[in-house]
This record gives structure tokens, C-alpha cells and sequence, in this order.
């Protein structure tokens, strides 16, 4: 197949590329910095776009019969001032907006768009267990995850099978929130945040990589899939299958006082609790290599 991915230099996207040209698919990149574009020494082909501003090189998407949507700012990157929360929300709705005209547009569009959302969608949910039929959460991640999904209609109206991967937290030493994590349990200096009581929904990156391909290829899935572990587990338990995979000790909890004083208003989503399941791909008959903690801490390192 030919395959469009964006945001394909992440730590999602990056692997996902690997995934697809491995199996011998084509791949075109969409980048923002036209000096980049072009033929690309993995043997993927790279168009420009701006999100922001509404411009794709449409002619680089023709035959492209599936496109996998992941570019976005990274919401743990920086803390969350009002400009940093501005570029979240804008480099999200902006920029599916601006790929689902596109895509729209195309003499013979996509038979799919996977545009990426997050289980942020749900708010915080305690421990109450929440699956795809659960509604949308009232804090600033749901607004954005409501908006960034909503942004995708135009590609919706054209006929394209739409799918929203809702994922929870990516287990990687390679980057995200293992790749800051991890370091700090190899040095000893890992522990709980917070209580440790909240729930964090987690996938490996194997399974990320393979539950989007599964995406594109099953013609009955559309709307919002939750791309999580079937067992989601509390911060504590995620910190004890660190210290037993790294074999340290955690010793060292961070008060939930100490992370708004780091972290700010994102500190709210570090200790808030989001208990989210795979439904829908569960009943599809998606089979996940790494299902428990354990087993994803195990692949990530």
C-alpha cells in the first residue's frame, strides 16, 4: 500500500515508518521544512505541508490509500503556560483540519484516515473502568481531544473511513514518558508520584505500532478506539514492575505537593487517573504481544 504518516520523526510515528517499510509498503512523509522533502535515505518519500497555515502538496498524496495522523506538540514536553496550551490545542485541530480538506479534496481520496486522539478524551475517571461508550471528560486534555477529533469531519463527509486511536501512555525507553522515566529507576532514584493510587493506561510501543495497522486494515472499525493494555495498573504497580524489570529499589515518592510546584497545571494529569480498556479492539480480535505491565516493561527496555 501506499501510506501517508505525519508526525513520522516521533517516537510513535518513527516506529510505525519502520513497521510499514519493513513489510515492503510505501510511505509518504508529511514534513514541515520544505529543505526535507524529497526522496529520504529509508526509502520513504517526504511532501511538504503546514499545518498551521492550511497547506499540503496535494499531488504528493495521490494513490495514498491510507494515512495515519500523529503530529501534534508533545504534552509533556513543556510546562503549560497559556502559549504552551495554545500551541497544544492549535497544532492539533489546526492540523487535522488542515489534512482532512486535504485528503477531501483528492480526486480519489483515502479509503482510511487513523487520526490520532488520546484517552485524555475521558477526563479523570478515578478508578472507574472506561471504555469507548464512557463520555468525553470536562478538563482542558478532553476540550482538546474533543476539538482534535471533531476537526477530522470534513475528511468524514468525503466518504473516508475515519478511526480515532485514543492512546494512553506509550512504554519506550526510547522517549515519552519510559524514556524520561526509566533513567531515573536505572539510577535508583525512581519511585511513586503522588499517592501512586491513580491509574495509568499504558500500551508497548509494539502494540501501538501494531494496533494502528490493524486500523487500516479492518474496513469495520471507525470512530474512537482505545489504544490501551487490557489491564491498566496504578502508578504504584507501574513503579514495582520498573523496580523488578531494572532491579532497583523505589524508594524515593514525589508529593503530589512537590509536582505542581515542577510541573504546574500538568501536574494534574501526572496524578490524575484515567482506568481506560481496549473494548473495541478487544471484540475486533486485536491479540497484544505485551497484554500486562510486566510484559510491556520487559519490551520497552
Amino acid at each position: 500500500m501506499r501510506i501517508a504518516v505525519t508526525g513520522s520523526t516521533g517516537l510513535i510515528g518513527s516506529a510505525l515508518v519502520r513497521s510499514l517499510l519493513a513489510d515492503g509498503h510505501e510511505v509518504v512523509r508529511l514534513v514541515r521544512r520544505r529543505s526535507r522533502t524529497g526522496p529520504q535515505p529509508d526509502g520513504s518519500t517526504a511532501i511538504g505541508w503546514n499545518p498551521l497555515l492550511g497547506q499540503v502538496e496535494q499531488d504528493g498524496l495521490t494513490g495514498v490509500e491510507a494515512v495515519v495522523h500523529l503530529a501534534g506538540a508533545g504534552v509533556g514536553d513543556h510546562r503549560w503556560t497559556d502559549a504552551y496550551k495554545r500551541e497544544i490545542r492549535e497544532s492539533r485541530a489546526l492540523g487535522t483540519e488542515t489534512l482532512a480538506v486535504a485528503l477531501a479534496a483528492l480526486k480519489e481520496p483515502p479509503r482510511v484516515l487513523v487520526s490520532a486522539s488520546a484517552v485524555g478524551w475521558y477526563g479523570q475517571t478515578g478508578d472507574r473502568v472506561i471504555d469507548e461508550d464512557s463520555p468525553a471528560g470536562d478538563d482542558f486534555l478532553a476540550e482538546v481531544c474533543v476539538e482534535w477529533e471533531g476537526a477530522a469531519r470534513p475528511a468524514e463527509l468525503a466518504g473516508i473511513r475515519v478511526v480515532h486511536p485514543r492512546t494512553g501512555m506509550v512504554l519506550s525507553a526510547a522517549g515519552g514518558a519510559g524514556g524520561r522515566l526509566f533513567p531515573l529507576f536505572k539510577l535508583g532514584l525512581g519511585g511513586r508520584l503522588g499517592d501512586g493510587r491513580q491509574y495509568w493506561s499504558f500500551i508497548s510501543l509494539a502494540d501501538q505500532v501494531a494496533a494502528l495497522r490493524f486500523l487500516i486494515d479492518r474496513d469495520d472499525l471507525s470512530g474512537a478506539v482505545n489504544l490501551t493494555a487490557p489491564d491498566p495498573v496504578t502508578n504504584a504497580e507501574l513503579t514495582s514492575a520498573l523496580g523488578r524489570a531494572l532491579r532497583r529499589p523505589t524508594p524515593f515518592p514525589v508529593p503530589e505537593a512537590v509536582l505542581k510546584v515542577v510541573l504546574g497545571e500538568l501536574a494534574v494529569e501526572v496524578v490524575g487517573s484515567h482506568r481506560v480498556v481496549p473494548r473495541r479492539l478487544l471484540d475486533a480480535g486485536f491479540r497484544f504481544a505485551h497484554p500486562d505491565v510486566d510484559a510491556a516493561v520487559r519490551a520497552a527496555l
